[in-house]
Formats: C-alpha cells, structure tokens, sequence
C-alpha cells in the first residue's frame, strides 16, 4: 500500500472515539484547493445538508502552508443496529451488501460514496478519507441478522459503498471476522476491492471458492502509476493490483476485474489495456462502470481536475456531460452506470470486443445458495 506515511491510528478507548496526532478536519466551505500529501480530494466543501455556510479566501496573510500539513486519520466506533444492507436497483447486481466501514481511506476523488458523509454532518471532501467510522460489532450483528426467521439467502457483497479493506482493515480486522461469520455458515459472497489486503484472507477465502460461495473482482483504474497516485493516492499501485487478481486466481478464487470509473478524455483510452492485463493475469470476468458524479461530486471532481490536470478538464466534463444528456449527473437506472450517446455506445462496442478477445465473461459468477446453514436461534419462550 502506498502513501500512509501520515495515518497515524490507535485503537478505541471505552469512550468509542480514536484520535490521530494531528486529526482534524478542515474548516467547512468551499475550501482553497491544496493538494494534502497522500490526499484525494483538494478542498473540503460543506455537506449539503449544513444549515450554515463558511467560506475561506486567501488574504496572503496565512504563515502556515496547509501543503506541508499532514492530515492524519481520525476513527470513531459506530454501534450499528443492523449490518445488512438491501436494494432492489435493476442495475446493481447484489440484492445484499455489508459495509464494515464508513468512508474511505483510499482517498478515491471520484468515488460515489463521499456524498454519503453527509448524513453525519460531514464533508464529502477531505472528510470523506480523514474522519472514519469503524463498526467492530458487524460480526455479531451478521450472525443475529442470518438466524431471524424467514431470511432468504442471497449473496451478500463486501464493498458496494467503500472498500473492505481499506487500510485501516490491518488494524480493525472486520472485515475477516466477517468472512468468518460467513464462512461458519456456508453463505455465498462476493468482494470488490482495489486493496492487496485482500489476500491476507486468502486462507477463508479458498476453501470457499471450492464450494462455489466466493467471488473477487478487483478494480483497476489505470495503468498509469501517475495517474493512480493523484485519483487513489492510499489505495494498492496498479501493478500491485493485477499481482492480486494473480495469487487470487492462483488460490482457486473465481476473479474478475473492474475497470471503473471510466472517466472521458482521461483513461477511458486505457480499457483494453487494463482488460488484457487483467485476463492474463487469470481474470475470468470483467466489468466498466462510467463516472458518476451525484450530489457535491461535481464541484469536488472539478477542483480536482482544475489542480491536478487543468488543461484537459474542460474536455473531460464536456465529454462527460455528452454521455450524462448535458448534464453532471444521470441517476436514472441503466444509464447511470453506462451513459448515452454516440461516445457511451462506443465504449460499449469496445467492451464487449475487448471482452470476446481476451477470453472475459461479461456476466458475474453464479454462486450457491443452497448450503446455507443459518445460526442457531435464540430459543427462549416469549413471555406471553
């Protein structure tokens, strides 16, 4: 993993809160745009549920450069009621998902889950990848959850809103007490991950695949090192990625890989790069998911391109808004995930050609249901 130089990370006091050396958030509002090292995002707007708003300017007078700064990673217990999450989207392929964390340390300046930080009062910027929340009891919780009666097994997916292993995962550990759960009880799952944590599971996971109740798929962004420091500073390097996908297939594990986002003008030109890469590697099956940018994202995404690679960002939003029907954003189902248009119809073709070419299913793995053993239930007499 690369860029952690600053997290600093300490286990919960019994008060549930964990504090890094130097952890704070930045002052809410539209930020000046500064690249933090091992940072995603290059401001910290307010989430845009805040009932008041601050802005900062730069009146030359500040001694202190916020460049030089390091922001550490800052983590607070969460003491969920439930752990499974559900949807009936057409467009998603789970109907289950867990998340053992809120927010993402990775630091991915596209992701579509920064939004999510504002249910708590939070930025989606800097927020997002520096003010974490932990939810040790997720394993306790996915037992009680799988005996109540009448629940139907359906794969559950690891990672639909942020990364299972994050690296904070090395200390908290959730996500293996979770595959452990799982695993005790023969139920299907799948992992989406852009971390080489992944593999320090491998000893749960293998026996699994065996029996048909695991799947990987792995995210690969871009090829670029470059590129990948500056969109997922804190998330494994490229190769490093593919090396996964590797010793994944090697295990026995069915794996895909995931070429997403697939951002225009940007590193779209790279999908059969990545798709033969992946294959060769021992990829089975593969997907592309376009750019999304829901609620703050747009505003987020465009400081970042103005830093980071200003003399293309306008062709990038223009051939973004081109695929979304003039707009930033498309929610609606299908299209969300694709786009529209000439462009959106291209990259399709090239999908499923590059696909054909290097040997890759275009669908998910089927995994088995029927070996589900719930837990026991709770066989105390009610009282009336």
């Amino acid at each position: 993993m690369g860029g952690t130089g600053d997290r600093r990370l300490r286990r919960p006091d019994p008060a549930g809160m964990t504090t890094g050396d130097a952890g704070r958030s930045q002052p809410a509002g539209r930020n000046i745009a500064v690249v933090r090292r091992g940072r995603g995002a290059v401001a910290n707007p307010d989430p845009r549920f805040a009932r008041l708003r601050r802005e900062r300017c730069d009146d030359g007078w500040r001694d202190d450069d916020p460049a030089l700064e390091p922001l550490a990673t800052t983590v607070t217990v969460e003491r969920a009621r439930r752990i499974i999450a559900t949807n009936d989207a057409p467009d998603v392929p789970f109907e289950q998902s867990i998340n053992p964390y809120r927010g993402c340390e990775h630091g991915c300046v596209y992701c579509y889950a920064r939004p999510s930080h504002g249910y708590l009062d939070l930025s989606p910027g800097l927020d997002f990848e520096t003010r974490l929340f932990a939810k040790p009891d997720a394993a306790a919780l996915l037992r009680r959850e799988l005996a109540v009666p009448g629940y139907r097994c359906r794969p559950i997916a690891l990672g639909a809103n942020t990364d299972p292993y994050q690296p904070i995962e090395r200390e908290w550990r959730i996500t293996r007490e979770l595959i452990g759960v799982l695993a005790e009880h023969r139920h299907p799952f799948t992992v989406t991950t852009k971390s080489a944590l992944v593999e320090r599971d491998l000893d749960l996971i293998a026996p699994l695949a065996a029996l048909g109740l695991v799947a990987i798929h792995v995210s690969v962004t871009t090829l670029d090192g470059d590129l990948a420091r500056r969109l997922e500073p804190r998330a494994a390097a490229p190769a490093r990625r593919l090396e996964t996908i590797r010793r994944v297939a090697a295990a026995g594990i069915p794996v895909g890989v995931l070429f997403a986002p697939v951002i225009p003008a940007l590193n779209d030109h790279e999908l059969e790069d990545v798709l033969e890469r992946a294959a060769a590697a021992g990829a089975r099956n593969a997907a592309y998911v376009l750019l999304r940018l829901p609620h703050e994202l747009p505003r987020l995404f465009s400081d970042w391109l103005a830093v980071h690679v200003p003399l293309r960002a306008e062709r990038v939003l223009a051939r973004l808004r081109d695929m979304r029907g003039g707009r930033d954003n498309d929610p609606r189902f299908g299209s969300r995930m694709r786009g529209g248009g000439a462009f959106a119809q291209l990259l399709a073709q090239r999908y499923r050609r590059a696909c054909k070419r290097f040997g890759l299913e275009r669908s998910g793995h089927d995994l088995s249901t029927v070996q589900f053993v719930p837990p026991p239930r709770d066989r105390q007499l009610p009282l009336f």
